[in-house]
């Protein structure tokens, strides 16, 4: 592969992944029924949440951007920047940056892994058009195959980037079994590029996940997760008996985003032979958002045989950029289980 060529390898059975029903209807099962994130972020999805990044409440881009820009240079020389693989790239606005400080050092392999293609394609063009020397292969599927994938092609070192917070966007299990794909994929050296938000006020964190006055993008977002299982899966949701709220739950430390039934309702998945009886109040789980304590985040990635090598984090917003490698002299964790 060239510099500047753009390549999309679809690494979940050419997007057969957005026909998977056992997730969803698993989490569709759970009280309060969930939706799975990836059905938030079809070709609509992606685009609707840049919109969400520009709030002026929405902090967490902003203050990424910012660590990102002071520290790119450092992390650049830190990681080595042979092959970065991005989870979640969407635009790849988190990530530019270090490939920018990165190809001022050497010829970049840029590997994001998303679940539109349509991003894949627009941001890898933007990307290798402003930055000559780096190279893009985008891997369309959900995390797990791009990881899987990633295991299969092991040439040069490996930094794993993991932004935007993501990691907290998955259930606890959820987040134990990501964590632990990702140390299976890392061999001795290579590196683990993770941003977290970590716990404050709930007045802050309510105001970042919810619209201000005047704007609806997270409703706009939160409601295309229905209109998107109606697309999908020949669902009858009427996206006006919906209304879009977030809560933090102190117990959890866990943003929670739900779409309530404004009156009573019967809505019947027909591809899933499934319906939904609601009540007037009962809301669908559309997004989680879990804020780390630093000290148990960073025990949790080293007992993975892990072990911190950098971290930069923001005073003001309490938001941390954490850079772990994997050990020479720790076992790797595929071949610990």
């Amino acid at each position: 592969m060239t510099p500047n060529r753009v390549e999309i390898v679809p690494v979940d059975d050419g997007g057969a992944f957005w026909d998977d029903r056992s997730a969803l209807m698993a989490g569709l099962r759970e009280a309060p029924p969930r939706i799975p994130p990836h059905f938030g972020y079809d070709a609509l999805g992606s685009d609707l949440f840049e919109s969400i990044t520009e709030l002026p409440d929405y902090y967490l881009t902003r203050v990424e951007h910012g660590l990102l820009d002071r520290h790119a240079a450092e992390i650049a020389d830190l990681i080595g920047c042979g092959r970065i693989a991005e989870l979640g790239s969407g635009s790849a606005k988190k990530t530019r940056l270090l490939p920018a400080a990165c190809v001022d050092r050497r010829v970049t392999d840029y590997l994001p892994i998303d679940v539109s293609r349509e991003m894949l394609e627009s941001s890898g063009h933007e990307l290798t058009t402003a930055l000559p020397g780096l190279r893009v292969r985008g891997l369309w599927g959900r995390y797990e195959a791009g990881l899987a994938r990633l295991r299969e092609d092991r040439r040069e070192p490996l930094v794993v980037a993991f932004l935007g917070s993501n990691l907290g966007n998955a259930t606890p299990r959820e987040r134990e079994a990501l964590l632990g794909e990702i140390a299976g994929t890392l061999r001795p050296g290579d590196g683990f590029l993770v941003s977290v938000d970590l716990r404050k006020a709930a007045s802050v964190l309510e105001a970042c996940y919810n619209d201000p006055s005047g704007r609806s993008a997270f409703t706009r977002f939160r409601l295309n997760h229905l209109a998107h299982l109606n697309r999908r899966f020949g669902a009858d949701f009427d996206l006006r008996n919906f209304h879009a709220r977030a809560h933090y739950d102190q117990a959890s430390a866990t943003v929670q985003a739900h779409v309530y039934a404004t009156e009573a309702q019967s809505v019947v998945l027909h591809g899933l032979g499934l319906e939904l009886s609601l009540r007037h109040g009962d809301g669908l789980n559309v997004g989680l958002s879990h804020k780390f304590d630093r000290s148990r985040f960073v025990a949790d990635v080293a007992a993975r045989g892990l072990d911190l090598r950098g971290e930069w984090i923001d005073e003001t917003w309490q938001y941390g950029v954490f850079l772990f490698t994997r050990s020479h002299n720790r076992p790797h964790a595929a071949d610990a289980n």
